[in-house]
């Protein structure tokens, strides 16, 4: 979509109105299948294995292990994520590979000798890497569902790790920007550089320590990678730099199926991920209180639907801390009620038409995670779905290269609590449900999505972007549902983000006209503008023509929608 950002506020929303009625900005259309991810080569992969004969499954597996080498900065098998599954027939599924803390873990392991908070320890240390999930999740996933060897899944892997890839331009800027966090491992910058100095575009990027752990995934499954030479491997790092992962937490590890939750959108079936996600909880507890409003009648960006839509997030965000967290830990998490009409119908009550609501740590007026994830979408031939988002935490996770194993570690136990209480008003958040302990999975804003219409599947979304991935996924739904978007123009248009703490709405600041911000804050919202928020990757079937419609987020570069 274009952007404007001077005009009068009845104004911009006739232009908007206008790019919609336009056609705005096309998505990628194809009849048959589709890959849409944040590497073009992923997709390829992903794409080739359908033509090959291979459902969704086959094809959600082969792309992540691609995306493991080629977009370093989330892809991964040192990290973990979710699917969620809609097959063509049958009922929808979803895997669970959140990663682990380790069996050391405890509530008060992030604060110093002193007991004060310690940033460092919690994010970016390894006591900060959990026990990685993704391996044994696509092999759950693929155990379950997939129709072609595992080995002939992995070995697209296998061959751009050893062989190279060509580096994208958005790659080349990455690798530069984290240069200095490299340095502190040897084994990082001798992956990610060319002997201290940056790849440029257009040069050959091989990994072959990562090709050879890759090898040990293809050969033997799981036990490749929980076993054997990379298990050791993992654990001589953790030891040799003061981590808690034993050759026991790596072997303990296993993906969970668990099952999707289901919610409805004026007559959308919602299906999304459950806990240990928050994703689910949030999107669909938020489309029920925005249900009430006549969205497309405010219009795409007027500051009624700004408002309306903050506030719907700020009281989700706020349920999202106070009861959510792994499952098999808080088995009495009210998740049947946190995503009820009933609900909805009570917050939306609390929502002033002209004023902004406050939120603090220790008060509500109502009453009662890094950025860097990737997320890809995929259709098949019958119509099989799959929503994947998978993540190292921050960009590279915490940037450590497993010596002699090539791969990236997470550093997901930052996703963890504080501590006890610790809850601020800058954001941080103190409580239980989402406090570490032994084998705990850490709460997740991870939202992989599916919609379908009429028995029918209508629409693949999910994006990365820490907490704001609920958010984003949220607006993608919302400009297809209310506004009548194709798939290219719900990923280009503009995005908010309130997460209850800090209370403050967040922009893209080129996205909204002045005469809309300025309405937002005699309303008494507090507005951050940031440059850029997620990176949602979004297929739609078209009921009319057939055809798949695929939006890829060029707000991040080198990704790409690839179909036949």
């Amino acid at each position: 979509m274009l952007r404007l950002t001077a005009l009068p506020l009845s104004l911009f929303m006739l232009f908007n109105a206008a790019c919609v009625a336009w056609g705005g900005n096309a998505p990628t259309r194809v009849r048959t299948a589709m890959v849409v991810s944040q590497s073009e080569i992923a997709s390829q992969v992903g794409a080739d294995v359908m033509q090959a004969g291979g459902n969704a499954i086959d094809a959600a597996v082969a792309t992540a292990f691609a995306m493991a080498v080629t977009h370093p900065s989330a892809g991964n098998i040192g990290g973990g994520g979710f699917l969620v599954f809609r097959p063509a027939d049958g009922e929808p599924t979803a895997f669970d590979f959140r990663e682990q803390a380790p069996a050391a873990a405890h509530p008060l392991m992030w604060l110093n000798e002193k007991g004060e908070y310690d940033y460092e320890r919690h994010h970016e240390s390894h006591q900060a890497v959990g026990v990685p999930g993704t391996v044994a999740g696509l092999h759950m996933a693929w155990k379950t569902a997939g129709t072609l060897p595992w080995k002939s899944l992995v070995e697209p892997a296998v061959r751009l790790a050893a062989d190279g890839f060509v580096v994208g331009d958005g790659l080349e800027r990455s690798l530069k920007e984290q240069i200095p966090r490299f340095e502190q491992y040897p084994a990082s910058l001798a992956q990610f550089t060319k002997a201290g100095e940056p790849y440029l575009a257009g040069e050959i990027l091989k990994q072959p320590e990562l090709a050879k752990t890759l090898e040990r995934i293809r050969d033997q499954g799981p036990a490749g990678f929980y076993e054997g030479e990379t298990a050791r491997l993992l654990v001589h790092a953790m030891e040799a730099n003061g981590g808690l992962i034993t050759l026991a937490d790596m072997k303990a590890y296993q993906a969970k199926r668990r099952t999707p939750l289901i919610g409805s959108y004026r007559g959308y079936e919602v299906i999304g991920m459950p806990p240990p996600s928050s994703g689910g909880v949030g999107v669909i507890e938020m489309l029920n209180i925005l249900e009430g409003f006549d969205l497309r009648a405010a219009g795409f960006g007027s500051a009624a639907n700004l408002h309306r839509m903050s506030e719907a997030m700020r009281r989700s965000f706020a349920d999202r801390a106070h009861y959510l967290g792994d499952p098999d830990f808080n088995p009495e998490m009210p998740v049947a009620s946190l995503i009820s009409k009933e609900h909805a119908a009570e917050l939306r009550k609390t929502i002033d038409a002209t004023q902004a609501s406050i939120s603090t740590p220790e008060s509500f007026v109502w009453p009662y995670e890094s950025v860097e994830t990737t997320h890809f979408s995929v259709v098949d031939a019958d119509r099989n779905a799959v929503s994947l988002t998978y993540t190292l935490e921050y960009a590279y996770g915490s940037a450590i290269v497993v010596p002699g194993g090539g791969f990236l570690l997470n550093n997901e136990m930052g996703d963890f609590n504080a501590a006890p209480g610790m809850t601020t008003a800058g954001g941080l958040i103190g409580t239980k449900p989402n406090l570490a302990l032994p084998q705990k999975r850490m709460l997740s804003s991870m939202s992989p999505t599916i919609l379908a219409k009429d028995g029918e599947l209508f629409m693949v979304t999910g994006s990365p972007g820490g907490r704001t991935i609920i958010n984003t996924v949220l607006q993608t739904v919302l400009n297809v549902v209310d506004h009548q978007m194709n798939a290219q123009e719900a990923v280009d248009a503009g995005r908010i983000h309130h997460q209850w703490l800090p209370s403050r709405i967040q922009y893209e600041g080129q996205e909204f006209s002045p005469d809309t911000l300025a309405i937002l804050r005699k309303m008494g919202h507090a507005l951050y503008p940031i440059s850029k928020q997620g990176a949602a990757e979004v297929i739609i079937v078209n009921a009319k023509t057939g055809q798949l419609e695929g939006g890829v987020d060029r707000r991040r570069p080198d990704g790409g929608a690839v179909g036949y």
